[in-house]
């Protein structure tokens, strides 16, 4: 008598991939692009993905890592993760034609921070250090931000007065860490004031939940998400904490090593924030292959949320820039 093969199946998260701050960003430079024609520059990646980044490129956007690459009179676009008023100052100077394309919610959490620190509170910053968001938050008051990057930093930090002490954090967090961050300021700081609404984005919080949703299933969990992502990294993490036997981070089907599967039954597929719906439709092709057809959906919530575009694709940029170029150059003999 030969045992009976487990039916292979797939554990699909919804909702997944895109988020609307994501959404707006990649079609504000495809729309500069239509309106303006090629080159549009783009300081750092416009979202944390290989693949959006490289299509992007293709289409005549390019991508530079600081504003003084940006070639004076040209128009250059600030990515989804938003930047510190030092960066405006900086583009102002080179008089280039700005587009702001930071996510709504982010520019919600630079607003909490300038307002604390327009009250004199002392502003502790939940968030990774190094990350783009972070630092342009950070950037809005530098004098009163402390970055907790995680529960270890907590022993550590000092401020000025106790009964003055509020937290922010980076939307794309893991929703439990913070919490436990959190946790942690509130025994060191009794009075600790939290921000008027949660800081981390809703999208972040529904992937999240979809995926413990399902991993307690899932022998293995597929996350599509590039590297730099920490939206994606965190749902690895939730992943594995929430059941799963094991996690992956893959930007590509064609990354997934077939030895993963070995003793696989269920795998739960899910994408980060900023990864196109055709990465994870890859996946479930290569899953398919292998016999991985059964798909059912694991559905935590409805998203229709929707941002409108930069208010900057509604003027003759390239007009302006050409304008301020000549300010810079001056009156000819």
């Amino acid at each position: 008598m030969t045992a009976t093969t487990p039916a292979r199946r797939v554990l699909l998260a919804a909702p997944r991939g895109y988020c609307a701050g994501v959404d707006r960003a990649v079609i504000a430079v495809e729309k500069a692009l239509e309106q303006y024609g090629s080159p549009i520059y783009v300081r750092h990646e416009i979202v944390h993905n290989k693949y959006v980044v490289q299509t992007l490129e293709r289409k005549g956007a390019i991508f530079v890592e600081e504003t003084a690459e940006v070639p004076e009179g040209s128009i250059v676009m600030f990515s989804a993760h938003g930047v510190a008023p030092v960066v405006h100052q900086e583009a102002a100077d080179r008089r280039l034609a700005t587009i702001d394309a930071t996510c709504p919610l982010v520019t919600k959490v630079h607003k909490e921070a300038v307002r604390f620190a327009n009250e004199d509170y002392d502003i502790l910053l939940i968030g990774h250090d190094g990350h783009e968001e972070v630092i342009g938050t950070s950037g809005e008051a530098p004098e009163y931000i402390t970055l907790v990057d995680g529960p270890k930093d907590v022993a550590n930090i000092k401020v000025r007065d106790e009964s003055k002490v509020v937290w922010l954090s980076q939307t794309t967090l893991s929703v439990d860490e913070t919490m436990e961050t959190v946790d942690k300021l509130k025994e060191k700081f009794p009075q600790l004031i939290s921000p008027p609404s949660d800081d981390i984005c809703y999208a972040t919080q529904n992937r999240q939940i979809a995926v413990k949703q399902m991993s307690d299933q899932a022998d293995l969990v597929i996350v599509v998400g590039s590297k730099n992502s920490s939206n994606s990294i965190r749902l690895v993490e939730v992943a594995l904490g929430a059941g799963a036997r094991d996690a992956r981070l893959v930007d590509f089907a064609s990354e997934i090593d077939e030895a993963w599967l070995e003793g696989v039954s269920t795998v739960g597929l899910t994408s980060g924030a900023s990864v196109p719906e055709v990465l994870v439709e890859d996946v479930l092709e290569w899953l398919g292959k292998r016999g991985f057809e059964d798909v059912e959906i694991v559905k935590a919530a409805e998203e229709s949320i929707i941002f409108s575009l930069p208010k900057e694709l509604r003027r003759d940029l390239r007009a302006e820039a050409a304008e301020l170029s000549k300010q810079q150059s001056g009156p000819t003999e």
